[in-house]
This record gives structure tokens, sequence and C-alpha cells, in this order.
């Protein structure tokens, strides 16, 4: 790689060309377009729905908001804007907000050059250094976005408080040729929002009444929950009116695209013991998410976030963990039962409805885990009234109950679940397709007992375990849901 112009007079001399932010992202994107390069790399279920409005919004230069429930991935779209940055720019250097040098907007920028010319010094800044975030906060100020004056400045360069040089520059005008975002936007106070109007139609700001404005170079980009137009905030409508575009997210749309998800985000290789997390275990933890989403009795407008699933998946590996350490057992294979020793992950992201804050955010994740269970065992089995099902059911009906501990070891495990008839067949040919090693059978066959209870086929109860259930025969449905 050439070695980069340290001065003006070096700048000049290269095919350095000047363009504005906007241009820039527009040309790198139009790039990767042509080349077929992945856009958004680690961002799952977006490539038909949001990817699209989002390059069109860039393509037109404009502004944009994201607006959608929590965690489904706004920031970190917003963080991933700055692959369509150049890999570094030329600022005059010691420049507070990224000068061009063949345009400088501060007066620091325009003595430099009238002092030195051609022998100013240049800096090159990166990528990531030209992408700032502001988490939007009740108490955010005029002066935290814009600037103030800074009467140390003035004394220590013996200024007069209206010069330029004593101005202390905010977030906006540091982030000058390049990407400012701000996460939860309601958040801010309506008067500080006003503060944004010159910026995003003219492109310049005012610092503390003084005659001094700057012609900023900056993508503005903006995150925000639907919620937080009635409950904490709103957005007011003349800076609704200056964004260009109103994107909407969403949660993945399949099961399928969660596990991605979930995988992808999830600490669980984590450099021990082996850990072998079976497909089936992923699926419940998922669809715990998706019940989840679906219960009237959680508030939807709060939504439940993709961190329940990456929460619980950490939480059912380390009470695996613990577990196979304990009892000596390599590898360590997660079980259904120790999705309810990780009801912590599940129980303090959900916000309940009053129905819901009756019965207890336990007992409702309780529930969640057992109907994604049998969601799970009806995706994979094909036919429920198999003699070997009905075997199981009737073996409980003549009085029979099972109940084992969360921490037993494997082996002993198998023994019991052993006891009931055609319990290991339908875990190992309905649950797994054949053969697998003995931590993924007693996994199965916990998810066959559990989608049995979902389907009040069985009870199960923290005192008793599995036993039968007294409700009568026709009133059994196989789906709670159905």
């Amino acid at each position: 790689m050439a070695a980069r112009p340290t001065t003006l007079g070096d700048l000049k001399s290269t095919a350095y060309a000047r363009r504005s932010v906007r241009d820039e992202i527009r040309a790198n994107l139009l790039r990767f377009l042509a080349t077929g390069d992945p856009l958004f790399p680690g961002l799952h279920g977006y490539d038909d729905t949001i990817i699209p409005q989002v390059v069109n919004a860039l393509l037109a230069r404009q502004d944009f908001i994201l607006l959608g429930l929590r965690g489904q991935a706004k920031s970190r779209l917003l963080r991933d804007l700055v692959r369509f940055l150049d890999d570094g720019i030329p600022i005059i250097a010691g420049s507070e907000v990224n000068d061009d040098p063949f345009g400088p907007i501060s007066k620091y920028g325009r003595e430099r050059i009238e002092g030195l010319g051609d022998r100013t010094p240049i800096d090159w800044i990166g990528r990531d250094a030209r992408f700032v975030e502001k988490l939007a906060t009740p108490d955010v100020t005029i002066a935290d976005l814009l600037g103030d004056l800074d009467p140390i400045k003035a004394a220590k360069g013996g200024h007069i408080l209206s010069d330029e040089l004593t101005m202390h520059y905010g977030l906006l005008p540091r982030a000058n040729r390049g990407i400012f975002a701000i996460n939860e936007l309601p958040d801010l106070s309506g008067k500080i929002q006003v503060g944004l109007f010159n910026i995003m139609q003219e492109g310049d700001v005012q610092i503390k009444g003084y005659p001094v404005r700057l012609p900023l170079d900056v993508l503005l980009v903006f995150t925000a929950n639907p919620e937080d137009y009635t409950a904490r905030g709103k957005i007011v409508t003349p800076l609704k009116d200056r964004i260009g575009a109103e994107i909407q997210t969403h949660y993945p749309r399949d099961v399928e695209l969660g596990m991605a998800i979930t995988a992808q985000e999830a600490w669980v290789e984590r450099g021990g013991p082996p850990i072998r997390i079976p497909e089936f275990v992923r699926e419940v933890i998922e669809r715990v998410a998706f019940e989840a989403r679906s219960d009237r009795r959680i508030d939807k407008r709060s939504g439940v976030s993709q961190r329940l699933p990456i929460s619980l998946i950490e939480m059912v590996v380390s009470n695996a963990e613990r577990r196979a350490v304990a009892m000596s057992e390599s590898p360590t294979v997660p079980r259904i039962s120790d999705c309810y020793a990780a009801l912590p992950a599940i129980t303090g992201k959900l916000e309940l409805e009053y129905e819901g804050e009756l019965q207890g955010s336990d007992a409702i994740a309780k529930e969640l885990i057992r109907r994604a269970c049998n969601r799970t065992f009806l995706s994979r089995a094909a036919d429920l009234d198999a003699a070997p099902v009905e075997e199981i059911v009737t073996w409980f009906e003549g009085g029979q109950a099972l109940k084992i501990g969360g921490d037993e070891r494997t082996d002993l495990c198998l023994q019991v679940f052993s006891l009931v008839p055609g319990l290991i067949p339908v875990a190992r040919e309905m649950v797994l397709g054949g053969e697998s090693d003995p931590g993924t059978l007693v996994a199965a066959a916990e998810l066959v007992l559990e989608a049995l209870a979902a389907q009040k086929r069985i009870s199960r109860s923290e005192e008793y375990g599995w036993t039968a259930h007294r409700a009568p025969r026709d009133k059994r449905r196989r789906d709670p849901e159905e």
C-alpha cells in the first residue's frame, strides 16, 4: 500500500477528490451491489424486507429511522453502515470537526490553511472513527449535541468569548464527514429535537447563539420503539417530516431464522469440555420466544426481545455444564430440564398484562417451555396416535408416576425412563430418527414427556413429577393452542 500524503501539497498531487459522505456511501454501496458482496453480514431475516428499504434510503441520500420493538438488531444495523464508508479520509491535523483540507468549515482549519498553505499537516481517519452514536436520554442537552462556549479555551488562548476558537464542539460537529446515530429518539426532549431541524434541512448548526455557522456533512440515522410515541415521549412532527425514510423492523419470521440468530450471538463455545446441544433443544429454546410473542398475557407493545433465546440458551448450557462437571460426564449435553433451571433468563424479559401478573411470571414461563416442547415434538412426530405414544399414556393412567431430578447422571436417567413402556422407542424414533448417544436420548425422552404434558395427556408437577392427567378423556387435546 502506497504511503498516504502527509501535507496538503502532497494531497493535491494525488487523485483525491472531495465528495460528501452521502455520495461516498452511495458510491460504495453501488459497488457492493455490483460485486454481490454481502451488505450486512450477520443480520438474518432482513434480506427481503428491511435491507432493501435501507439500501433505497442510502441510494437516495436520505436520513432514516429504524422503528421497531426491542431486540430487533436496530443498533447493530446502524453500526454496520460503516462498511460503506471509505477506509480512510484526509483531515487537517488537529481538527476537532474532521475538516476537509479542500474545504475546512472551522476557523481553526481555515487559519491553518491560510498560515501554512501546502505545508498544512494532514491526518487520516478510518471508517470506525467516523461513526458517532448517542443514546437519547431525557438529560441530553443542546450543548451535548451541538456544542457550547468553553471559557477555559478562551482564557488559555487569550480569545474574546465571541471568538469561534472558544467553542467546545458537541457530538454532531465531531461527526462531520461521517455518520451520526441517535438511539431511542423519542427519549430526547422536544426542545432538543427542535435543535436538529437545521442540520436535517439546511445542513448546518449554530452554537450558543453566536454568528457561527458550521455547514456539516453528516448522515443522520435514528432508532425508536413504537411504544415510545405514547409511553415515554414522542418524535415532534416537524422532525418526523425531515426524516427521509421510516423503516419498520421485525422479529424473525420463522423458527429457523431465529435459531440462526441465537446460534450466532450466544456464547456456548466456551473453550472447556466439549458441549453438544441437540438440535431439538435449540428449537425448544427458540420456540419459547415465539410462544411468548403470541401469548395474550404478554404485552405485545413491549415485545419479546431476541435476547430472550440468546440468554436462555446460555443459561441452559451453564446448567448442563454444572451438572456435567459434578457428575464427571463428557460431553456436556443440555436437556429440557435445564430450561426450567434457566427460568430467570425468561421471566426478566417478559412484560405481562394484568392477567399475566395475576398468574405470575414463573408459571407463565414454565407453560411457555411446555408449549415450546409440544410444538417441537409435533414438528418431528408424524403420527401421535402410534402405539408407543398410547403405551406411555396408558402406563401413567395405570397409577404410575415418574420423578427424577434434573441433576441426575445420564445412565440413571436412562434406567428410570426405560421403566415407561414405549418412552425410549418414541424418543429414539420420533424425535431423533434413529440411534443416538445416551445424553441426547435422555433429552429426547424429556421432550416427549413435556409434550404429552402440554397436550394434557399426562400431568407434570414439581412435587410429583409426571403423573396421569385427571381431566375427562374427551376434553384432552393434542395441542393447547388448537
